[in-house]
């Protein structure tokens, strides 16, 4: 099984959250992360605060996964689903959406504590590695 990695995960596995960083090594080679994903972990590492250690770290981690762009195919499965969940008075955040189609397009898993985000995407297959 191979995963598709939200930004509340791999945020809580650069702040070292055991429960999460436990889970990396086991599916070494299998991880998988949106380009969304990623530019809301460089917002996040490159803000005024950040340590700059942040940022190697998201580097690190973007440099063992497999970085996973939006084609065309993305696209049409985001309009897709977003059309029929239009249709039906449903909604998902865009943002979440077009993670979601990332994952359903690549027959991934998606990894994220915020679950509920992701209820009204028909077919997509959830896991809650920050639930214990």
């Amino acid at each position: 099984m191979s995963f598709l990695l939200d930004t509340d995960i791999c945020s809580a596995y650069l702040k070292r959250n055991n429960q999460v960083y436990g889970r990396f090594v086991p599916y070494g080679g299998r991880l998988h992360v949106s380009t969304i994903s990623a530019a809301e972990l460089f917002t996040w590492v490159l803000r005024a605060k950040a340590s700059p250690a942040r940022q190697q770290g998201l580097l690190d981690l973007l440099d063992d996964m497999t970085v996973l762009d939006i084609d065309q195919a993305i696209a049409h499965k985001f309009g897709e689903v977003r059309a029929q969940q239009l249709d039906q008075g449903l909604f998902t955040p865009e943002m979440d959406l077009l993670i979601a189609a990332t994952a359903l397009v690549h027959n991934l898993t998606l990894v994220t504590h915020n679950v509920q985000d992701f209820a009204n995407v028909p077919g997509l297959t959830v896991e809650d590695w920050l639930t214990p």
